[in-house]
């Protein structure tokens, strides 16, 4: 839903926000990069952690939540290259 507002090549905005997000990736302070990606990965083993706590076939149940969820992973995959964007900018001024 969110991804027809801004497709991947919007001229406007000069790109998606993954576009975007890989273009600060590239041109930013290394560090602030290195520390943002860190808090990814991060976040994504303590809530993979907290999921294995409750769920026995943990690859399963991300196939099937990726299939019947497709649209909703994508808007939050969406809002997430956003706010990583927004967090590397925002300290690398």
């Amino acid at each position: 839903m969110i991804n027809e507002l801004f497709p991947e090549d919007d001229g406007m905005f000069m790109g998606s926000p993954k576009s975007k997000f890989f273009d600060i990736v590239y041109n930013a302070n290394r560090n602030l990069v290195e520390q943002e990606i860190e808090d990814i990965i991060e976040r994504m083993c303590l809530l993979e952690m907290i999921a294995e706590e409750n769920e026995e076939n943990l690859e399963q149940k991300l196939s099937e939540v990726k299939f019947s969820k497709s649209q909703e992973l994508e808007d939050k995959k969406f809002d997430s290259f956003i706010n990583s964007t927004g967090n590397i900018l925002s300290q690398n001024e």
